[in-house]
């Protein structure tokens, strides 16, 4: 009766035991009254944000679609993640488990034969024993306690880094299958300028051999033929390389990849809603995976700590003994004991100071990473936004260039033709009008990749 009063008793001072170590508090953030890079055509800040929406409904091509629908669930960094969450959900059970009570059972059974000596005769025994033991390492101090919150904070972080690898992926098929669509323009290109070089080539010489030019206007021509025709190989080359690199982002061995619309007909939004700079710290994974690990740092000042303090440990055994197996479950062959232990450090050399300290370095350093990851994050937004907005203004000024000189090569070639001017005028302008080309391929895709990394900087892309 009275060890059971002893049991009692040590069970409820355990259920009113302290926890020690700082309790977590988020911690203050300079947050910007808005982002910078919004242009003067904006519309006012809102909720509503890019963010926000799921990612099928900002990329709508369906073959984009299907490409970033394989990736999520074949792509291996993404499984890797995925791995990563049970490998911390199973440490999170392996912490917790040391709150409670450890209880093992056994049985043993032995025959010995003894011999015969000059004071006793010859004897066998066949001891057998049942047990039930307990060990309890009391959690007085809250210490396995604080391990179990950084555990779970750990955890928590973890999910939050499989989120963000899901949105950076989502990011990058997106990018890389824009990417792949302004080669294809950018080859089209090239094949209709080879197309229309070859022919104005051929009237060069039918206008040599007439005496109407001469052959410098022929070697001329040439030179853009070549031209046209040395860029398709190397736009080839980039082209499957670019999708052996999608087809890795998909998990699978390199092979060629199905289009769906041209790059000019996906569309982009004249202004994108950002939403509320504050809301941005709840919707970045990355954010929020830093967080968690600072909440994991503080917990385990919280465990270093606890050294400090008596260890106190409980032990019981409990079971039958007997040398006849009929008697194993008589009441004179029941056996118990019980006990305890509190052990307290005396002198360990600075070691658990040295631990503390160590804890609260790690968690200033994690801390900083926090607030940098902020401070990073409203840099990404900005800078995304600036990109986008002058990579819109880029392009339209490249298409006024484009048309501009699409139509002075049509009035070279009239000139040469009514022989005014040289093939030189025609070399030039055309030279020229296939740059404008190639350059505004290049500014329609930089406009789409700027909406991506928005889309991406704003915390979008995980949500599924």
């Amino acid at each position: 009766m009275c060890h059971r009063r002893c049991l009692i008793a040590i069970v409820c001072l355990l259920l009113i035991g302290c926890t020690v170590g700082p309790k977590y508090k988020r911690p203050p953030v300079t947050v910007p009254d808005g982002y910078r890079g919004l242009g003067p055509e904006s519309s006012p800040q809102t909720t509503a944000s890019l963010g926000d929406e799921k990612w099928w409904t900002v990329f709508q091509d369906p073959q984009l679609q299907e490409l970033i629908r394989t990736s999520l669930s074949q792509n291996y960094d993404v499984r890797i993640a995925a791995a990563r969450v049970l490998q911390a959900q199973a440490a999170l059970g392996i912490t917790r488990a040391d709150q409670f009570p450890t209880i093992t059972g056994g049985i043993s059974s032995t025959n010995e034969r003894f011999p015969k000596t000059t004071i006793t005769p010859a004897f066998e025994t066949s001891p057998t024993q049942v047990n039930l033991s307990l060990f309890w390492d009391l959690d007085f101090w809250g210490k396995y306690r604080r391990a179990t919150e950084a555990a779970r904070a750990t955890l928590l972080a973890t999910e939050w880094g499989q989120k963000a690898v899901i949105s950076t992926l989502v990011s990058n098929v997106a990018s890389a299958y824009f990417q792949l669509l302004e080669l294809d323009s950018e080859i089209q290109i090239s094949r209709d300028a080879l197309t229309s070089r070859k022919e104005s080539l051929q009237l060069t010489e039918v206008r040599a051999k007439g005496g109407a030019t001469s052959l410098l206007d022929v070697r001329q021509s040439e030179q853009l033929v070549y031209t046209a025709a040395a860029a398709i190989p190397d736009l080839e080359r980039r082209i499957e390389q670019q999708e052996n690199f999608i087809r890795i982002l998909l998990g699978e061995n390199p092979a060629g990849v199905t289009r769906g619309k041209p790059l000019v007909e996906h569309p982009i939004l004249p202004t994108v809603p950002v939403g509320l700079p504050s809301s941005l710290i709840e919707r970045r994974p990355d954010i929020q995976a830093a967080e968690q690990q600072l909440v994991a740092s503080n917990a385990r000042i919280g465990v270093a700590k606890a050294a400090y303090f008596p260890q106190i440990t409980l032990t019981a055994l409990g079971g039958f003994q007997s040398p006849a197996l009929s008697d194993l479950f008589t009441g004179p062959a029941g056996l118990w004991s019980f006990g305890g232990q509190l052990v307290q450090p005396i002198f360990t050399g600075g070691r658990i100071r040295s631990n503390v300290r160590l804890t609260e370095a790690q968690q200033q350093e994690a801390l900083l990473v926090y607030q940098q990851s902020i401070q990073q994050a409203f840099r990404e937004v900005s800078d995304s936004l600036i990109a986008y907005r002058k990579n819109q203004e880029f392009r339209v000024q490249q298409e006024a260039l484009t048309n501009s000189a699409q139509d002075a090569t049509r009035l070279s070639n009239m000139r040469y033709r009514g022989g005014v001017t040289s093939y030189l005028e025609v070399l030039d302008s055309d030279t020229r009008y296939f740059d404008a080309q190639i350059g505004l391929a290049q500014a329609q895709l930089n406009e789409r990749l700027a909406l991506v990394q928005l889309y991406n900087a704003l915390g979008g892309g995980w949500q599924q």
